[in-house]
């Protein structure tokens, strides 16, 4: 029996964001499917990604990498490294992010690797002092990553380029990335051999240089579960926070936290009958949203798109994009168009 949620994934909107950030970045680009292709189907993603040219691709652990069939001519490689107990699977290739890591990739036969260093976000990576006690690495790609892409002005993204440099010049390797999604939009500077969108490539803009630019890729749908006629001055929902202003008809959505559509939309976020904007009313719950739709013929059991454009929700909730995305439930029929 099929699910009243859809999720709708346009791979070819997909397709076209990474097209996009190759040629603002002016080099290869690859593409970050970790956590599930940021909750959209990290196996979908891959296929529509290769089959539009990508190559290199990466997820965050060696569980994510085995769930994976990658497509021929393409390289996937795990940005966690290889921490104690994981065994490398053949053909993917581990971010090393330590001296314990490099240790540990030694011991296990070794062979060509990518190699995480510090610049000043402070996370993952080796540090400068740690760089000259590197063995003999075998390094295709050699990587940071930039803490303050989003904010274009920060200081700290001048100061890590001009470390990251540094790293390049100390270390050997085939080829360099820096840039994130946000990264590739501050200038061909950054983006050296190979960029890694992640957030952008799903629709997410986190650059003005990216306002505009980039296609909205998941869409929302839920079914009408009832439709309620409610009088001037009833309330509705947990709470009583709304009030009808005047007789109103709340059409209630199969839709709520636990499917990722937040409390914070309460109020706030929209749906749409047809094209037209129809507001969230009350408080969402965890299965349950109401829409006003007075006016319009709206009946048990239609479909209603919910706006989940990334940019405007994050706006209207304050909820970053990468949880929006990231956080959608399994309850959904999942569509690739």
């Amino acid at each position: 029996m099929s699910a009243p949620l859809r999720l709708t994934v346009d791979t070819s909107a997909l397709a076209a964001n990474w097209r996009w950030f190759g040629a603002q970045g002016g080099v290869a680009a690859g593409a970050a499917v970790k956590a599930d292709g940021y909750g959209l189907g990290a196996r979908e993603a891959v296929a529509a990604l290769a089959a539009a040219g990508c190559r290199d691709f990466f997820v965050a652990t060696w569980a994510e990498a085995a769930a994976l069939t990658m497509p021929a001519g393409t390289r996937l490689a795990v940005l966690h490294g290889l921490l104690p107990g994981e065994t490398p699977l053949p053909g993917v290739v581990p971010v090393l992010n330590s001296l314990e890591q490099v240790a540990r990739w030694v011991d296990s036969g070794g062979g060509r690797c990518d190699l995480m260093v510090d610049t000043g976000m402070n996370r993952l990576g080796l540090n400068h002092a740690d760089l000259a006690q590197l063995p003999a690495l075998d390094i295709d790609v050699l990587h940071s990553h930039i803490a303050c892409a989003d904010e274009p002005g920060h200081p700290l993204n001048a100061a890590q380029l001009a470390r990251f440099h540094e790293a390049c010049a100390q270390v050997p390797h085939a080829r360099a990335a820096l840039a994130n999604s946000a990264g590739v939009c501050l200038g061909t500077d950054y983006a050296f051999d190979l960029t890694r969108p992640g957030i952008g490539l799903y629709g997410g803009v986190m650059h003005p240089a990216a306002a505009g630019q980039l296609q909205t890729v998941a869409g929302v749908e839920a079914r009408v579960v009832q439709v309620r006629d409610i009088a001037a001055g009833e309330t509705f929902g947990y709470g009583a926070t709304w009030a009808a202003p005047r007789a109103s008809r709340v059409a209630i959505l199969n839709l709520g936290y636990a499917d990722g559509y937040r409390r914070a939309f309460s109020g706030v976020g929209r749906g749409y009958v047809e094209e037209t904007p129809c507001p969230v009313v009350g408080r969402v719950s965890m299965d349950l949203t109401g829409i006003d739709v007075t006016g319009h013929d709206v009946r048990e059991g239609d479909w209603l798109r919910v706006d989940f454009d990334l940019a405007a929700a994050s706006a209207l909730s304050g909820i970053a994009q990468y949880e929006l995305l990231t956080g959608l439930g399994h309850r959904y029929q999942r569509r690739y168009v």
